[in-house]
């Protein structure tokens, strides 16, 4: 609760007008019976029209004041329940930008996705019903006992017997649907993952006929958690029956008692259909306890999820005094250093980088080439910092990269990853993201030195042009292209090139490495990639090999001197 108690702060107004208003729908429910009583016993018995009409309007008033209380305390209780939550969704989703690729590899992103949507929307329902039902359900329980006992007070014994079995009812079916509830939200987080899994590698599952399959591996998900779902509901569904059956009998005792009491004058007639309602009023406050503690059960459940996210604090932070004075890095200085790097990935007992150490000075292009799994990529995320090493370090200018303030570190270093992802919006805003205020001539400039601008040239619309969610309207080399001219906007220090030119033709990417030699004076790059001919021409190459540097030098030397090299360079050329 400590993740929300600001939330629910902005909203007291709300959330305590909203209970207040709801009392005086009650009040008005709970008069209404007396006076039908009344209607009864003297405008029926005695014909007087008169006062069933006076009576009737009182009546027909009161319904409209409890139909308006109704209609303010649900505006209030939504104001509140939508305020809140969006506040939540908020928070929860800020928090999780600030995750590190260490807590994002912890949680799949179809748990994340339905602890934004679904998960708040439980919290949003049982926010919603708190307010309409705090003061309406213990207020109409307890003055419907009361009125029945004014009525008569023995008769009213029956509720004595009538609500501990109700409340029995509820409490063991709550007993029993609480883990249930838990199973079902699991089950709903696998069948979430596998739908999100599907749908993005659509054509790959139609490119090896895996429809089938795929469909079989959907179907046990949604039959697991539409079996989870159906023993909820069944188990839930036992309440009416059940208390709608114990109500039954006591309207069936009221009934045989009362008309005894008529008999012999104790009561009116009117008196047994008012002590009816009463008890009909207190077992539909039994029952929206039941459905307020079920809603509450499901939103504890949700907010635990919530919390555990909220909880989770990322383990790539920025410094509290980040050192941010430092001289300007001449062209001898070395520009990035790695000393003794070693890294594994959460808890593997293998490392992926290890005792890697390397130096690469201010203007240099530095080249990583090895097999798959080698740790090309291993070594461009912790210069980044998007992991941090398990011993040794990192650094840049001389400073390691966890003393840096993450946001200056990341202005410094421009990163193309191997996917290339765009966002929805227009093609502007996607190359703004560097650099929010960068004109049309800087991403130009980074458009043509990222060999984009000719096939950007002929978009309707050229910069305003409207990318698709994912960049799924542009070709994979496109994409690439676009995400390489991204990093250039804004001019980084440092370049990190992870195997992003993996989909461009030869010619495309001969041209590229031409023009990336232009920013060799002005930037370390560092390209990642399987391909010798993108690394060949660079000042250093750096072979991995399990992790290890197994060869380090220039091209020609590394033919010689290096096997993994030369057998990489002999399956690539004739």
């Amino acid at each position: 609760m400590r993740h929300f108690r600001p939330l629910f702060a902005q909203y007291k107004k709300e959330m305590i007008l909203g209970p207040l208003v709801k009392l005086i729908e009650t009040i008005t429910e709970l008069i209404i019976p007396m006076l039908v009583a009344s209607m009864i016993d003297v405008g029926v018995a005695n014909r007087d029209l008169n006062y069933i009409f006076t009576y009737g309007a009182i009546v027909i008033a009161l319904n409209f004041v409890g139909i308006a209380s109704a209609i303010i305390c649900q505006k209030l209780a939504a104001r509140a329940a939508i305020g809140v939550c969006g506040g939540i969704r908020l928070k929860l989703f800020k928090h999780i930008n600030t995750f590190s690729y260490v807590e994002l590899d912890k949680y799949t992103t179809a748990s994340l996705n339905n602890r934004l949507t679904h998960d708040v929307a439980r919290i949003q329902t049982a926010i919603g019903m708190f307010i309409r039902m705090v003061m309406r359900t213990p207020f109409l329980l307890l003055g419907s006992v009361i009125m029945a006992m004014i009525i008569d007070i023995k008769l009213s014994l029956i509720f004595l017997v009538v609500a501990p079995l109700v409340l029995g009812v509820v409490l063991i079916i709550l007993r029993a649907t609480v883990p249930l509830y838990d199973r079902s939200q699991k089950n709903l987080d696998n069948v979430s993952h596998i739908t999100k899994e599907n749908l993005q590698g659509v054509r790959v599952i139609r490119a090896f006929n895996k429809q089938e399959f795929e469909e079989e591996r959907f179907k046990k998900a949604t039959k697991m958690q539409e079996k989870a779902s159906t023993k909820v509901a069944t188990v839930s569904s036992l309440l009416n029956p059940f208390t709608g059956t114990i109500i039954n009998f006591a309207i069936v005792a009221i009934l045989w008692f009362g008309a005894i009491q008529v008999d012999v004058g104790g009561l009116t007639q009117g008196q047994i259909i008012a002590f009816i309602n009463y008890l009909t009023q207190i077992s539909m406050a039994l029952v929206s306890l039941a459905n307020i503690i079920i809603a509450f059960i499901k939103a504890i459940n949700c907010g635990k999820r919530i919390n555990e996210v909220l909880d989770t604090k990322s383990t790539i932070i920025s410094p509290e005094k980040p050192e941010v004075e430092r001289e300007p890095v001449v062209i001898e200085d070395n520009r990035v250093e790695y000393k003794n790097v070693s890294f594994a990935y959460g808890n593997a007992t293998k490392y992926a980088v290890k005792n890697l150490s390397l130096v690469a000075k201010a203007g240099e292009t530095i080249g990583i080439i090895g097999g798959t799994g080698s740790g090309k990529s291993s070594v461009a995320y912790l210069l980044t910092r998007f992991y941090d090493t398990t011993s040794g370090a990192v650094y840049v200018d001389g400073v390691d990269v966890r003393e840096y303030d993450l946001n200056e570190l990341r202005n410094k270093v421009g990163v193309v990853p191997q996917k290339a992802v765009l966002f929805s919006g227009s093609l502007r805003e996607n190359m703004r993201f560097r650099k929010e205020d960068a004109t049309d001539e800087e991403i130009y400039e980074a458009l043509k030195l990222a060999q984009a601008e000719e096939f950007v040239s002929e978009l309707e619309g050229g910069l305003d042009y409207r990318v698709q969610a994912g960049g799924k309207n542009f070709s994979g080399g496109q994409r690439q292209r676009l995400t390489i001219a991204r990093a250039l906007v804004g001019k980084p220090e440092i370049l990190v090139l992870d195997d992003s030119a993996s989909a461009l033709d030869f010619a495309t990417d001969a041209k590229l490495r031409e023009a990336l030699k232009t920013l060799a004076r002005k930037m370390t790059i560092f390209i990642v990639s399987q391909r010798v001919n993108s690394i060949k021409n660079a000042d250093q190459i750096i072979v991995l090999d399990g992790g290890e540097i197994v060869g380090q030098g220039k091209h020609e030397e590394l033919l010689e001197s290096c096997k993994v090299y030369s057998e990489i360079y002999a399956s690539q050329t004739k």
